[in-house]
């Protein structure tokens, strides 16, 4: 009799709990469902091949997840069943967690792929932190500084002699497990985004530190600072990073540089004393682009040519590189953040440039459009144009613009412009390619390295995880620094 009360008493307490339990369950199943939704979009989206572009895959993955956890957030506030001080309470203790770390963390920087570096808000950026560290290590009474006196070896400009990435005359060791690059030098530098010029046993660049944009010569060989000139101003962004982003070019034993905010100076390469110096934008009525000027100067005959982006005639301007005076301007195309390259096609000696909607051609002589290609797309275009005489031009652009091989028939001064090819299989957001044998090499948005028959725009293989760093051609080996610094030695061949 005791035994069959206790049963029923059993029996009793689990049809009680049954209720709370369905009850518990309808409770608890949209947060749930919540997570289990936001973790298979990630999932696609991730894995998917529709979305090409890493930085919007990167975004769509974060907005989900912020997605999701309001949504949390929301149904634990309203609809948990928690009691009102705990879910409160909970709340406060969220809110206050997330205000302190807004308070002590900044977000340094970003990738490519916009995926962001922090650092806590009171410590200071490196560049800030070397700010005094070169004037006191400057050795001004060394022998003087001849960048004149060069060699064929030199790199006096952006991406080479030629701006087409080649580098001529060195030859590098083929395996690195037998003959292993040997660190010479190593130094801290400034913030920004230059390459070096290197000239006559120096290597050039800009930098930031603090408040101070700097033109810095460094003997090659020992990393030791010459001499440097120094700028007030800084140019700071969360996504495009502090500092200048041209590169300075050497020719004759003088230096020109393109500052980040559109000053454009000449220095004396012996000193790094001013020559002359022109206030680029204000006075070609130009705005400066949204991520600042990166457009490296590039000297013809004896012209100083940059891109300044201006109306009314005022988008690609040039200098007499001797005292500074504006020799010509002309197109009226906004700028974008690529630089002037001079070459020969269809016979015509002419200067390219990309712009903000267009591929352009000017004559060196005057300035004067001698034809434009349009190409449309709101996002920015970086990478160089590369010639490739006799008659052709191949353009690429990242944010899933994609590239074009063009074909430029001149007939008597009236230049006809066509596509020969155009696709998406490669999209450089930041790096320039390089061609070799009929190959063009590139890494296609972070993502991969790709070779594509340059005659189809077939792709030919793609393979790697470089990011978004830069290419450099070497004979037929491609030497590749990734964007987080590593360097990687490969064959530029089909195969």
């Amino acid at each position: 009799m005791h035994e069959s009360r206790g049963q029923d008493d059993g029996s009793a307490r689990e049809a009680a709990e049954q209720p709370r339990k369905a009850g518990r369950w309808r409770r608890y199943w949209p947060p749930i469902v919540i997570m289990a939704l936001a973790g298979a979009t990630i999932v696609w989206l991730q894995s998917t091949e529709t979305i090409q572009i890493a930085a919007t895959k990167f975004l769509a993955t974060a907005s989900c997840l912020a997605l999701a956890g309001l949504l949390v957030a929301f149904w634990f506030i309203f609809f948990s069943g928690l009691p009102a001080l705990t879910r409160w309470t909970l709340l406060a203790l969220g809110l206050a967690l997330a205000a302190v770390f807004s308070l002590t963390v900044r977000v340094e920087g970003v990738s490519g792929d916009m995926q962001p570096s922090l650092a806590w808000r009171w410590s200071p950026k490196a560049d800030e932190r070397l700010a005094a560290a070169l004037d006191s290590s400057t050795d001004r009474a060394a022998a003087p500084v001849d960048l004149a006196d060069g060699s064929p070896a030199d790199f006096p400009q952006f991406l080479g002699k030629n701006r087409n990435a080649v580098v001529q005359h060195v030859r590098l060791a083929r395996d690195w497990q037998a003959s292993p690059p040997e660190l010479v030098w190593r130094r801290p530098i400034g913030a920004g985004w230059s390459a070096f010029a290197v000239a006559g046993g120096y290597a050039v660049t800009q930098e930031q530190r603090g408040g101070k944009e700097l033109v810095v010569c460094y003997e090659l060989l020992s990393g030791i600072p010459r001499w440097s000139h120094a700028d007030p101003g800084r140019y700071s962004s969360t996504i495009a990073g502090d500092g200048p982003r041209s590169t300075p070019t050497v020719f004759g034993g003088r230096v020109y540089a393109f500052g980040v905010e559109g000053r454009l100076s000449c220095l004396d390469g012996a000193s790094g004393e001013v020559i002359w110096t022109r206030d680029v934008l204000a006075e070609n009525g130009a705005k400066n682009r949204q991520w600042g000027n990166s457009c490296s100067p590039l000297i013809v005959d004896d012209l100083v040519v940059v891109s300044a982006g201006g109306p009314g005639g005022r988008s690609l301007v040039a200098y007499d590189r001797i005292n500074g005076e504006l020799a010509w301007s002309g197109g009226d195309d906004p700028a974008s953040y690529s630089s002037p390259v001079l070459c020969t096609l269809g016979g015509v000696r002419q200067i390219l440039i990309v712009n903000a909607n267009s591929l352009a051609s000017h004559d060196p002589a005057d300035g004067r459009l001698l034809w434009r290609f349009q190409w449309q797309g709101g996002s920015p275009k970086v990478p160089q144009p590369l010639p490739l005489e006799p008659d052709q031009v191949f353009i690429a652009a990242g944010y899933g613009v994609g590239c074009k091989l063009l074909s430029l028939e001149n007939l008597e001064g009236d230049f006809r412009i066509s596509t020969v090819w155009e696709n998406r299989l490669l999209k450089p957001k930041f790096t320039n390619v390089v061609v070799r044998d009929g190959f063009v090499y590139g890494l296609d948005d972070g993502r991969s390295l790709v070779c594509l028959d340059l005659a189809t725009g077939q792709r030919v293989w793609r393979g790697g995880r470089y990011g978004h760093g830069q290419v450099l051609l070497i004979d037929d080996l491609r030497l590749v620094q990734t964007d987080a610094g590593e360097m990687v030695l490969a064959e530029a061949n089909p195969e």
